[in-house]
């Protein structure tokens, strides 16, 4: 081939014979920020790499500047949220400062009343916490995301711990659910027993294990 009949590394032919411009890849930084940006839980650090298709050591690095660049260390401003490392897996949050600004704001936009499906899933988190997302959508048989981070969002749970080995977040309630029921601890709430029929003993084979 001479130099003009050439086509550029960088392009392919199209159907019609015209050169097209090969995908760019996005920057890894970007594609492991789409990611931790929708988690809801901390993601270890292999599944985030499988996630964004990029080798462990490489993601790694990309974190540690993240953290840095989120923290004000570089050339750019702190941010409002920060990147951690918990319970063996990474996760975006709101930095302690704004916990309260942020507390408030959710609050007011907040509806008055809970859904169906809001009021069943708070019931599980009361009577069998510490307990898991997954554990209670598996009593419920339904995805219970949405609801979880509206029960999060109103105050009424909250984050108790995460999981050593799968990073899981476990959720209790909170002192708020307690006011709002008009009692002083969770142990004072009835029996749970004889306000089920017979699926009873359902309640407590839904819970994985």
């Amino acid at each position: 081939m001479t130099g003009t009949d050439a086509v550029d590394e960088t392009t392919s032919q199209t159907p019609d014979g015209t050169a097209a411009e090969a995908p760019i890849e996005t920057p890894l930084a970007e594609r492991v920020e789409a990611v931790l940006l929708i988690v809801d839980e901390p993601i270890a650090l292999v599944a985030l790499a499988a996630a964004v298709h990029a080798p462990v050591p490489a993601v790694r690095q990309v974190l540690e500047a993240l953290v840095d660049d989120y923290d004000g260390s570089g050339h750019g401003p702190r941010r409002g949220f920060e990147l951690r490392e918990v319970g063996g897996g990474w996760r975006l949050y709101v930095r302690e400062d704004h916990d309260d600004l942020v507390a408030d704001f959710i609050g007011g936009q907040a509806p008055a009343r809970l859904s169906q499906a809001a009021l069943e899933t708070l019931a599980v988190i009361a009577y069998k916490q510490p307990v898991t997302r997954g554990q209670v959508a598996s009593i419920r048989a339904v995805n219970v995301d949405s609801v979880v981070r509206t029960l999060l969002a109103r105050g009424l749970i909250t984050e108790l711990f995460a999981d050593s080995e799968t990073g899981a977040i476990n959720y209790g309630t909170t002192d708020q659910l307690l006011q709002h029921l008009g009692i002083n601890s969770i142990d004072e709430l009835p029996p749970i027993s004889p306000l089920l029929d017979d699926g009873a003993e359902g309640f407590e084979e839904g819970v994985m294990r």
